[in-house]
C-alpha cells in the first residue's frame, strides 16, 4: 500500500481523483437521464441495483391584483404566495429489502416562499413532507410520520379541474392559495390540511383503492384529544373515476366530522368533467352544532397542442357557524371553543384559468376568481364588509 502511495505522484493523484470524479457524475447524470426518458418532471434521480433516490422541485411565482384587499376596499396588485403550487424542494427514495417486493421508502419535503425566500413555515424545515415506511404490492404503502391528510389525497380527483383523474397511491391536493382553494379544508384534520403523528395506510386491489389513516393526539393522559381517523376509497374506470371519505376529528374536546363523495368523467380525448359533494359538522360551545355542505363542479378542456383552460364553481352552505372574535367564519378543522356567535349564509366561488406549457416541466399561465358571500357568511378575504373579492394572475410553474 505504501508503494503505491509512493508511486502516485501529486499531479497523477489530482488528475486519478478528478477522472473518478467525472466519472460518478456522469453515472449520477446517467441515472438521472434515464428517469428524465419515463417522466420529465421527476427531478435529478441515482439509482444502484437496490435504491432509487431522487432530489425534485416546483417554483410557482404569481403576480396578482384583487379588490376589496383591506378594512377600507383598497385594490393590492402585488407579488402573492404562489396561486397553483406551493414552491418546494425534496428527496425521496426507495430501498429494496425483500425478495417479495418489500421496499423501504422515504419523502422529505420542504416548502418557502419565492418572493422573498422564506421558509413556508418559520424554523420547519420539512414542513410538507417528513416520513419513513414499507411498500410492496401484498401491503400496499405504510407510511409513518408528518403527510397530506388522507381525505385530500382521495377528494382531489374531483375538488379542482389541477391534479389527476384517477386516485393513486401517491400524495395528492388541491391549488395552493386563491379564493377556491377553501374546498380542501373540509378534507382537512386535527392539524390542518396535514397530519403530524399520522399513520396513512393504501392500497390498490385492481382497479379499487382503499386507505385508512390516523392521527396521534400526543396529549398525556387523553388519548382522543388531537386526533384525526379517516377512511377513504377509491375507484378508477377509465371512463370514469369515483372517491369519496368518511374523517372525523377531535380538537379542544370537540368533535369535527365530514364526508364527501365525488369523481369525475372523461367526455372524449378533450374534455374531463368533475364533480362532488361535502358534508360537514362541527361541535360548537354555546350555539351548538355546525352544519355545512359544499358542491363542486369543474372542467379541464385539453385541445391538441400547447393550451389547456379549466372552469370551476364551488358553493359553500354554512348553517350556525361560529364567528371567529374578527367576526369571521371560522374555518372547518379549526378550534371552535372560543366561538359565542355564529351565523348562516353562502360562499360562492368562479374561477378560470389558461396554461400554456413549453414542456412538462414549464408552463405559464393566466388565472381568475370571483367570490360572492350572502347573508351572514363573512369570509377573512372580504375584510372591508363588502359581499364579493374578484382575483387576476399571471404566472410561471417551472419543475426540476
Amino acid at each position: 500500500m505504501k508503494k503505491l502511495q509512493r508511486a502516485a505522484r501529486p499531479g497523477k493523484r489530482i488528475r486519478m481523483i478528478a477522472l473518478a470524479t467525472a466519472a460518478a457524475t456522469a453515472g449520477v447524470i446517467s441515472a438521472g437521464a434515464q428517469a428524465q426518458e419515463a417522466d420529465a418532471t421527476q427531478g435529478l434521480t441515482y439509482k444502484t441495483p437496490t435504491d432509487v433516490v431522487t432530489l425534485y422541485g416546483l417554483l410557482d411565482i404569481t403576480a396578482s391584483s384583487k379588490n376589496n384587499a383591506d378594512a377600507k376596499g383598497n385594490r393590492l396588485s402585488n407579488y402573492q404566495v404562489s396561486w397553483f403550487s406551493g414552491d418546494r424542494w425534496g428527496i425521496t427514495g426507495k430501498h429494496s429489502i425483500g425478495n417479495e417486493g418489500l421496499k423501504a421508502i422515504f419523502k422529505l419535503e420542504s416548502e418557502f416562499d419565492i418572493r422573498t425566500g422564506e421558509e413556508d413555515t418559520a424554523g420547519v424545515l420539512f414542513n410538507r413532507d417528513a416520513w419513513v415506511g414499507f411498500e410492496s404490492d401484498t401491503i400496499g404503502k405504510l407510511t409513518f410520520g408528518r403527510q397530506n391528510a388522507l381525505a385530500r389525497d382521495y377528494s382531489g380527483i374531483y375538488g379542482d379541474p389541477y391534479g389527476g383523474a384517477g386516485v393513486s397511491l401517491e400524495e395528492g391536493g388541491y391549488t395552493n392559495t386563491n379564493n377556491f382553494k377553501q374546498l380542501i379544508f373540509y378534507a382537512a384534520s386535527a392539524t390542518g390540511t396535514r397530519y403530524d403523528r399520522g399513520i396513512v395506510w393504501k392500497k390498490k386491489f385492481g382497479n379499487f383503492y382503499a386507505g385508512l389513516g390516523y392521527q396521534f393526539g400526543g396529549v398525556a393522559g387523553d388519548f382522543q384529544n388531537g386526533t384525526t381517523k379517516t377512511a377513504a376509497f377509491g375507484y378508477n374506470a377509465g371512463v370514469f373515476n369515483v372517491a369519496g371519505f368518511y374523517n372525523q376529528a377531535m380538537i379542544a374536546d370537540r368533535e369535527h366530522k365530514s364526508y364527501s363523495i365525488g369523481g369525475n368523467v372523461i367526455l372524449g380525448p378533450m374534455v374531463r368533467l368533475n364533480a362532488g359533494y361535502f358534508h360537514y359538522t362541527a361541535e360548537q360551545p354555546v350555539v351548538g352544532e355546525r352544519k355545512d355542505k359544499a358542491y363542486t363542479i369543474s372542467t379541464k378542456i385539453t385541445p391538441p397542442g400547447k393550451i389547456d383552460f379549466e372552469l370551476g364553481y364551488q358553493v359553500f352552505k354554512a348553517e350556525n357557524a361560529g364567528y371567529t372574535s374578527a367576526g369571521f367564519i371560522v374555518r372547518p378543522y379549526t378550534d371552535t371553543s372560543a366561538v359565542r356567535t355564529a351565523g348562516a349564509g353562502d360562499r360562492k366561488t368562479a374561477y378560470a384559468s389558461v396554461f400554456y406549457h413549453f414542456d412538462k416541466r414549464t408552463e405559464v399561465y393566466v388565472a381568475a376568481d370571483k367570490l360572492k358571500i350572502t347573508s351572514g357568511y363573512k369570509d377573512s378575504a372580504i375584510k372591508n364588509g363588502r359581499d364579493s373579492q374578484t382575483e387576476l394572475a399571471v404566472g410561471m410553474r417551472f419543475r426540476f
